[in-house]
């Protein structure tokens, strides 16, 4: 045993069974991983009792050459702590919320007169500042917005009382134009144009209903002593309020300042968003991700991640809403996860957010690689598949039903490496009854491929199964019924540790998850599974809907047959007039259909 591990197992030896914070250090004295326990000293242990799974982690245990640790009175005081020294010292095995773009902030200055604007850096001048902006068009919107509803001084002028009384300044083209009242030459108060900042100062925090009621008394008072012009500015204020916070994204009207965040791990990474709630409205939405180090769980990257985002945003929201309970706490905070109702809802939203960026996360990375150089990816397919020849052509298919019902599947077709949308296909299942992925998916296989050697299409060079080794073997079956077992390459691919099966392997393979070649498979799987669900969301609603259409009294299979032969589709009947509908189904149909739309 070497002295560094002696000294080791002894400082192990000696840690107290007390929550706290622990800090590795590599050979120089250098923190390279910073941690939280509940149990200081069985936490520690852990990491040199057992044989590592985690080749990061035996990496990690071999680099450390001394250890300290900070004992604190609760988990959340260990928690807090944690998350400052990672901050602090971006330790080398820690997660980091690094993202190398500098959003920006509004700003309004510390100073007579103050200028509102757009900034990048955030100073400790005991300015106001707002933000920050992941969405710049956002916050340009709400600058421009302030702009057109008041009329603020845009110089940079030192606008010292002693200044203006001594006349050194003279008017600029704003003020001739009716875009400033001329405080530089005395023409506006400072209390009149402080009240303009505090009631824009409401508009930035998302306070609206606050200041539309503030201008609303405004505009009463001022109607009360006749004058007229000015309620009617303050009318067309709250009118321009109104209309932009109908533009917004107005979640809720019950709900006021809640956080929500939700989180989804793919592969080596962690997906997640953070939206910032004030009046039933969204003020601020970040999606972003981590990327694991070691073999970090959801709750320790949530404990990391959620604090540093509010702290970002400064957010004092007493809610913060899940999709899955975590044991994890803040200072005055509730977690809360909803299982119905509004809240709910702001969960899907949220993760819809997690859904497109990922997908578009990952469509970016693989046509980052398909344009580098499409024909090395292709190559290192051809290798990892021990495919004959390179694969220009891959195909790949998934099925999507819901509790047995509308049953569909997809194919997505990529040619050098590309997807080639025209060639997708959707497929309504024909033979199969309830909910059998196996029969469903030896029908669309066979199906596609009766076609294509029907129409003498020419065959791809690979063919991906989204599943494991039950839904390949379906797949087989119907290939070996069409005689082309051994002409083609069909591989399953499973989800969840993405293990690739071969025909008739009893075990699976597993390809190095930073291969190009993996990445593209994914990439088609993900495809796959967006076009197959959005086929199957929209076939699920149109059935529901008709469903309904044959629930109304006098409207039978014979009418909802006319009316689709007629108007195609659902949306065109209820966008049609009352008139047209009778045309087609007669006075007395058309009345009780047109009713029904109206009311659903």
């Amino acid at each position: 045993m070497s002295t560094t591990e002696h000294d080791l197992k002894v400082q192990i030896s000696l840690l107290p069974d007390a929550p706290g914070v622990y800090q590795y250090f590599d050979k120089t004295g250098k923190i390279i991983y910073v941690g939280k326990a509940k149990n200081l000293k069985k936490r520690v242990s852990s990491y040199f009792n057992k044989n590592q799974e985690n080749n990061k982690t035996r990496i990690l245990v071999s680099h450390i050459h001394q250890l300290k640790f900070i004992v604190v009175e609760s988990e959340l005081d260990a928690l807090l702590l944690e998350n400052n020294l990672i901050k602090t010292y971006q330790p080398k095995y820690n997660i980091a919320l690094k993202d190398d773009k500098t959003y920006p902030w509004i700003v309004i200055k510390k100073e007579p007169f103050p200028r509102i604007f757009q900034t990048r850096q955030k100073r400790n001048d005991g300015s106001k500042y707002f933000g920050p902006y992941p969405n710049v068009k956002v916050m340009q919107s709400l600058l421009g917005l302030i702009k057109e509803m008041y009329p603020l001084r845009t110089c940079s002028l030192d606008l010292q009382q002693y200044k203006i009384e001594e006349r050194k300044y003279k008017t600029c083209l704003e003020f001739h134009i009716g875009r400033c009242l001329g405080p530089c030459i005395g023409n506006q108060t400072k209390v009149s144009y402080d009240k303009m900042v505090d009631e824009i100062e409401l508009f930035l925090k998302g306070k609206t209903y606050y200041l539309i009621q503030l201008l609303k008394s405004k505009m009463l008072d001022f109607s009360d002593k006749y004058q007229f012009e000015k309620a009617h500015e303050m009318k067309t204020l709250i009118e321009q309020i109104e209309k932009y916070r109908s533009k917004s994204s107005v979640v809720s009207s019950t709900i006021s300042d809640v956080d929500v965040f939700t989180i989804e791990e793919s592969e080596n990474r962690f997906f997640f968003n953070f939206l910032m709630i004030q009046e039933g409205a969204i003020i601020h939405a970040y999606t972003s991700e981590v990327t694991k180090k070691l073999d970090e769980d959801v709750e320790s990257i949530v404990s990391y991640v959620l604090p540093e985002i509010r702290q970002r945003f400064e957010s004092n929201s007493k809610e913060v809403i899940l999709q899955s309970p975590l044991s994890i706490s803040l200072p005055n905070v509730n977690f809360t996860v909803p299982q119905i109702g509004e809240k709910k809802k702001l969960i899907e939203l949220s993760l819809r957010n997690v859904n497109y960026y990922r997908l578009d996360k990952l469509k970016k990375e693989h046509l980052n690689l398909t344009e580098r150089d499409p024909n090395r990816v292709l190559k290192q397919v051809q290798t990892d598949f021990k495919l004959n020849e390179l694969p220009v052509h891959m195909e790949c298919f998934d099925n999507s039903n819901f509790q047995g019902t509308n049953a569909v599947s997809a194919c997505v077709v990529f040619k050098n490496g590309k997807p080639a949308k025209n060639d997708y296909r959707h497929f309504n299942v024909k033979t199969v009854e309830g909910p059998d992925d196996f029969a469903t998916m030896r029908e669309v296989v066979y199906r596609r491929y009766k076609r294509m050697l029907d129409e003498n299409q020419p065959l791809p060079q690979l063919i991906i199964i989204d599943g494991g080794k039950g839904q390949l073997g379906a797949a087989m079956e119907a290939i070996t019924e069409l005689s082309l077992r051994g002409k083609v390459v069909v591989v399953g691919i499973a989800k969840r540790l993405e293990e690739i099966f071969y025909p008739g392997d009893q075990y699976p393979i597993y390809i190095d998850k930073r291969s190009e070649s993996l990445k593209l498979i994914q990439f088609m799987r993900n495809e796959a599974h967006r076009f197959g669900i959005t086929h199957h969301r929209n076939k699920r609603s149109k059935n529901s809907i008709q469903s309904e259409l044959l629930n109304i009294k006098g409207i039978g299979e014979k009418t909802m047959q006319e009316l689709f032969k007629e108007f195609k589709t659902i949306k065109a009947m209820k966008e049609t007039t009352l008139e047209e509908l009778e045309k087609k189904i007669g006075r007395s149909k058309a009345t009780i259909l047109f009713n029904f739309f109206k009311e659903n």
